[in-house]
């Protein structure tokens, strides 16, 4: 990852979430919101699978549970097809006007539960990611740090209308596992947050994290 690189192509910055179910992701994407734009900065929130009303649309398809029958490359293509319109419509406009987009999930999902869970060629994923990107990669990832039991238990057990939360607990192990090494490779982009404390503690930590690094970006 080049920040630097990031920086020559846009004038805003691209913060987004990483972790596993039930890791507060939504929540502490809506509570950096408010404390950004309570500093005065202008802000816009989105999310993956999704993010615009074509992605959205996708965004059913793949979550639908009575889609069981969907092969693993299906899967990757559809996630790829949702990021390629959602960066288009949504990310890049907002970046070029020197918004903060932050969002909930990115590519760094898609190498995790696609690669690494499902066992699709991490090349592959990457070369994907590459197209679907358009050079737009995150500034920043936070990746909430919560073991998948804790997660799911958190949220009182897996959606059973989700189809990727109602798979067998090894699948999200091996999710969990994907991002640890993720954040093993990328340690100057993402940011490996304790999230097993209350949601006001993981916020206090994210935005601990986000004052120094944003020093970077002089904002």
């Amino acid at each position: 990852m080049c920040i630097e690189k990031v920086r020559m192509k846009s004038k805003g910055i691209f913060i987004t979430f990483e972790g596993c179910e039930g890791a507060g992701k939504s929540t502490q994407v809506r509570l950096l919101k408010e404390y950004l734009e309570k500093s005065g900065k202008d802000v816009v929130i989105t999310r993956e699978p999704g993010g615009t009303a074509i992605s959205e649309k996708i965004r059913q398809i793949i979550l639908d549970r009575h889609n069981i029958e969907m092969d693993i490359v299906t899967e990757a293509l559809l996630y790829a097809a949702s990021r390629a319109q959602h960066v288009a419509e949504v990310i890049s406009p907002a970046l070029s006007l020197g918004k903060i987009v932050v969002c909930d999930r990115f590519s760094d999902s898609t190498v995790a539960y696609q690669s690494y869970a499902r066992g699709l060629d991490l090349k592959l994923i990457e070369t994907l990611n590459g197209i679907c990107e358009k050079g737009c990669e995150p500034d920043i990832t936070f990746f909430l740090d919560i073991p998948p039991e804790e997660g799911l238990s958190r949220k009182g057990g897996a959606d059973k209308a989700d189809r990727l939360e109602s798979e067998a607990f090894e699948f999200h192990k091996k999710v969990y596992n994907g991002y640890k090494e993720l954040a093993k490779e990328y340690p100057k982009r993402i940011i490996t947050i304790d999230a097993i404390g209350s949601l006001e503690e993981t916020h206090n930590r994210i935005v601990a994290a986000l004052i120094k690094r944003m020093r970077i970006f002089n904002v």
